[in-house]
């Protein structure tokens, strides 16, 4: 049985790299041409622990391989997994062209049954949506289930997370064609939840949603742990061996980003004005996580006397460490900040690059934290990257103009800071 893949973006390259590892022969498609030769050649357009090896393994043993041509996409594949980007709107809805363009190329080119598997993160109905439209484009009547799969891979640790997630969700309203997609996710060990695709839908918004939250909550308890000098650390784990709370998720820090928590959450909360309810815990959230780079940069303006002229020295630019991801990463924010206010910013990320919006005079790209810090008035650390916790920080002290360390993430011990002379201010710490 062949395996199609269509989308081969960050979900849909994991999602094929799975697939072959569990013996199926898969079919990569995008329409985009550079993408796909750079597949075709074992190179990942993004970074990904320990993908790339699974890579170039299957394409060494030609159970995976790379084409832009749909005919032929479609036409030799039995199952079409849909793993296209659904980006947000202005008005944070989802954008569904591309799910779209994919289920109209399936129905244009299918001449025979297909299980089609929608994996994409999609607003609640979309199943109802994607059998219409691929209904549409069909030249004649040909059968076809269409089954809601979404995933739930953390960046950083997708690897892992294919091939041991907490649970697969599968919504369909034909039990045989739930059987099918259990079959082919037959030798992953896991729970399945089998319920109606609206439902499936639901379920991936709300895990987002609720994980949000909870950042959302420990970043606003921060700023009132500033203020009566309590640690929210040690909040985090006096609350976190609470099995009903759970210990992740619980780290202060200067907002949540990435691909899924913004665009979901906003998504989430246009689902449900269009249904004329308000999801006013989520508007809360939204709101703190947007607010929480510019609590921090007010008490870096309060301890520096202000930040025009200044040096600062910005450590991660990726929304989280494993990742070269940059969507929505409270860095970003936290650097257009800063040029508005006439620093001069210097930066570092161990694999993420400054996007082009960003270049700029004042803002320079380094590649080892020495330099980096080098003569900066203050560092700023965006990214709880492991090499900035293992930093030599006794040595870079006598790089620095001014020793003022601004843990966004809270990754350093702030006691053993001051110890080596630093003026260190966290999140939430006192």
């Amino acid at each position: 049985m062949k395996t199609l893949v269509a989308g081969v973006g960050y979900v849909g390259t994991t999602t094929a790299l799975l697939l072959a590892e569990l013996g199926w022969k898969v079919l990569g498609f995008d329409t985009d041409n550079s993408k796909i030769s750079a597949l075709s050649n074992g190179t990942l357009p993004f970074y990904e622990p320990g993908l790339d090896t699974l890579l170039r393994t299957h394409l060494s043993n030609a159970n995976i391989c790379f084409l832009v041509d749909p005919v032929q996409a479609i036409r030799e594949s039995q199952v079409v997994f849909i793993c296209v980007g659904t980006p947000s709107l202005e008005d944070g809805s989802s954008d569904m062209r591309y799910i779209r363009s994919v289920a109209k190329m399936i129905g244009n080119h299918m001449q025979e049954y297909k299980l089609i598997v929608v994996k994409s993160t999609v607003p609640v109905g979309t199943q109802k949506q994607v059998v219409q439209w691929i209904s549409e484009a069909q030249i004649s009547s040909i059968p076809f289930d269409v089954v809601s799969n979404p995933e739930f891979l953390r960046e950083g640790s997708a690897v892992y997370d294919a091939f041991h997630p907490d649970r697969i969700v599968i919504g369909s309203d034909s039990d045989a064609a739930a059987q099918q997609v259990k079959m082919i996710y037959r030798d992953i060990d896991s729970p399945y939840v089998v319920t109606k695709p609206a439902t499936a839908e639901m379920i991936k918004y709300a895990a987002n949603a609720f994980l949000a939250a909870k950042i959302s909550y420990m970043n606003e308890l921060a700023r009132l742990c500033d203020q009566i000098d309590v640690s929210i650390s040690d909040i985090a784990v006096g609350i976190g061996y609470d099995p009903r709370i759970g210990k992740s998720f619980l780290q202060a820090g200067i907002g949540y980003g990435g691909s899924c928590f913004p665009k979901d959450v906003k998504s989430l909360l246009h689902i449900a004005k269009e249904h004329d309810t308000n999801l006013s815990l989520l508007q809360q959230v939204v709101y703190i996580n947007e607010t929480q780079y510019q609590y921090f940069i007010e008490q870096m303006v309060r301890r520096l006397g202000g930040l025009d002229g200044k040096i600062i020295a910005v450590l991660g630019l990726s929304f989280k460490p494993g990742t070269d991801d940059l969507r929505e990463a409270p860095s970003l924010k936290m650097i257009s900040h800063l040029l508005q206010s006439e620093a001069a910013i210097q930066v570092h990320d161990p694999v993420a690059a400054l996007p082009e919006q960003l270049l700029h005079k004042n803002i320079v790209q380094f590649e080892s934290i020495k330099d980096t810090v080098r003569q900066a008035d203050a560092v700023v650390i965006c990214t709880e990257w492991p090499e900035y916790a293992s930093a030599s920080w006794s040595d870079l002290i006598q790089l620095m103009r001014n020793a003022a360390v601004f843990d966004g993430r809270n990754v350093l011990d702030g006691e053993q800071m001051k110890a080596w002379g630093y003026d260190y201010y966290g999140i939430g710490n006192g």
